[in-house]
């Protein structure tokens, strides 16, 4: 089949959702107002109470949420054919995931810019679910930091035209900061093109950095990349979110959703025929990349494309101490969501337009792909064209699993089919791995300030100036903290041991959000509007408890049998009941006062109804 249905679908129903179902959520569930005052202007402190331009906020936001979860979840998911993730990020994103973040966001806004724990307590009014919300933010923040720092690390590892480029957007955000907010007040569109000018020489002249005179400098091995890695998450969660943050996530963001046009530009013009196929046998379970069946795991599997709980922290961390009116926080947070589903989706073409062999190829080990190989033959998977692209990509991708080098040897692919690059399939897909580790890398800056402002809250309720935003000394304490947890996790090694349960933990996660948006809409008023959260909170919900449930029983139980796994196996089932527990723990304190609600207003329900 060719890719561009998939692509102009997507497209129309995403712009059909955005201009119509969300300015009804906007208007008339959560009924946004630009008379009312914003956190931003109301605490304005120059530190994280800034209020931002729009299209900067948007830039932040978007690459604070956008990490590795829409390039790689939907290239894994491709075993199970394209089709059910491809109908999953399209109605995951316009039903699930971006009235998740709008609402959230809104939540914060109207809540002073705090936390999704202490919107939990305020909400549902119990100190229960504000305890309960706090540990599980804070624990997944931390597992899902230290996993996707690891991503970075291993991409920018000996890798000098990757870090040459990613160390070349610090300098230039902190001038795009200066030039915003200090020398030139306001003038965006200055800043933006000397940003882009700037980042755009920076990725030509990379490519040249290895083999020169200063290539020695741009050339780290793991552990000096990890030290660096956590020193700059904690600058960017210690200066003012004007200086560095907002203006390097703007720069970044630009760069992806730019890179993200090029892909769309490439696929109109190559018009690539997608070799994958729509389904196949492994959504039955079974399969090499991932052994579960479709149902549950391709929920759990796909989650920044089309939902994702991480988004929430964003949604009530950083992003609501920066909106400067109400009106901003649809194209902030809907636009945001929206943009992320078509990146994924993106991707997910890009790794279908591979042979099927060439796919399971590489994300495969050697050893278990042996095994499969009879399989796959009979699937009528015979056709292979890796050794061509190995030799022109200049390396063995052969067992390359995980899916991140399938999506670059896919976007090479796409892009060297445009008439004129032909030539180029190497420098693409180096090009490719660098913009993976970019794209992470943005998501990490904010979520270690996230993660500071949810340890502070924390933290104030032992010692009160600790709580504190504004104080530099709890700011670098908090942050030091931060860092030092997910840093030590990567350092050690420790993260692959917790990693696994991450995609379990944080769709659970997006379920506490979803509890918390209900609560809020209908403690304010807007009952019959509930089932806007309430539909995708019942689907996540099921989905990931079940998965939970499966991989406790399926994975976790039976490693404990294994002495090389037991540490594994007992921290995984240890923290996956945890969250779980913390995700029931909520869910019983906030239905029964939906109920409540409900029974309480039942004229207030059919007057609305007329």
């Amino acid at each position: 089949m060719n890719a561009m249905p998939l692509v102009l679908g997507a497209l129309a129903i995403f712009a059909l959702a955005y201009r119509f179902y969300f300015s009804f959520i906007t208007a008339k569930v959560l009924t946004l107002d630009d008379s009312r005052a914003t956190p931003a202007t109301e605490f304005y402190d120059k530190q994280n109470y800034v209020p931002m331009n729009k299209w900067v906020l948007f830039g932040h936001h978007f690459a604070a949420i956008a990490g590795a979860g829409p390039l790689v979840g939907p290239v894994l998911a491709c075993q199970f054919g394209y089709f059910p993730g491809f109908l999953w990020m399209v109605l995951g994103a316009v039903f699930a995931g971006a009235v998740h973040d709008v609402v959230i966001l809104s939540a914060s806004v109207r809540h002073e810019g705090k936390s999704l724990a202490l919107i939990a307590r305020e909400e549902i009014g119990k100190v229960t679910s504000g305890i309960t919300a706090s540990f599980a933010t804070f624990i997944i923040i931390i597992i899902s930091l230290a996993g996707l720092g690891l991503v970075v690390v291993n991409a920018l590892t000996h890798s000098a035209w990757g870090t040459f480029t990613i160390a070349s957007t610090i300098p230039i955000a902190l001038l795009m900061g200066v030039w915003m907010f200090v020398f030139r007040k306001h003038k965006t569109v200055e800043a933006t093109v000397i940003g882009v000018f700037l980042l755009t020489l920076a990725v030509i002249f990379g490519k040249y950095v290895p083999g020169s005179p200063i290539g020695s400098w741009f050339d780290f091995d793991t552990k000096t990349m990890t030290l660096l890695l956590a020193g700059y998450g904690f600058f960017a969660s210690v200066l003012p979110v004007w200086l560095l943050l907002s203006p390097r996530d703007y720069l970044s963001s630009i760069m992806k959703l730019g890179v993200v046009a090029m892909l769309a530009l490439g696929i109109i013009i190559v018009a690539p025929v997608l070799k994958m196929p729509a389904f196949t046998p492994f959504v039955y379970g079974g399969g090499p990349v991932i052994p579960g069946t479709l149902f549950p795991y391709l929920f759990i599997t796909i989650a920044c494309g089309a939902i994702s709980g991480f988004h929430s922290l964003i949604s009530s961390g950083t992003t609501p101490k920066m909106i400067m009116t109400e009106s901003h926080i649809k194209p902030i947070a809907v636009g945001a969501m929206l943009s992320e589903g078509m990146v994924s989706i993106m991707a997910l073409i890009a790794a279908a337009s591979l042979f099927p062999m060439d796919y399971f190829m590489i994300n495969v080990p050697p050893e278990k792909l042996a095994h499969y190989l009879p399989m796959l033959k009979s699937l009528g998977f015979t056709a292979s064209d890796l050794p061509r692209l190995q030799a022109q990509v200049g390396e063995n991708v052969t067992g390359r699993t995980g899916g991140a080098v399938s999506l670059a040897v896919g976007m090479a692919q796409i892009f060297s089919s445009i008439p004129g690059f032909k030539s180029l399939m190497s420098y693409w897909y180096h090009f490719a791995i660098m913009f993976e580790a970019l794209f992470i890398l943005t998501t990490i800056d904010a979520g270690t300030r996230v993660a500071r402002f949810i340890l502070q809250e924390m933290l104030g309720k032992i010692y009160k100036p600790l709580g504190r935003n504004e104080w530099l000394p709890a700011n670098l304490f908090a942050s030091g903290l931060v860092v030092l947890f997910w840093g030590y996790f990567i350092y050690t090694g420790s993260i692959s041991t917790i990693w696994p349960m991450f995609g379990t933990a944080n769709q659970l996660l997006a379920t506490i959000a979803l509890t918390v948006g209900t609560s809020y809409l209908i403690n304010n008023g807007k009952v019959r509007y509930s089932w806007v959260t309430i539909i995708p909170l019942v689907f996540v919900g099921v989905t990931t408890l079940t998965a939970g449930i499966m991989n406790i029983i399926g994975t976790y139980i039976p490693q404990l049998s294994t002495e090389k796994l037991f540490l594994q196996g007992s921290i995984n089932l240890i923290m996956t009941t945890l969250i779980i527990l913390s995700v029931l723990i909520i869910l019983k304190d906030a239905v029964p006062g939906w109920i409540r609600a409900m029974k309480k207003n039942p004229v207030n329900l059919s007057v609305q109804k007329n």
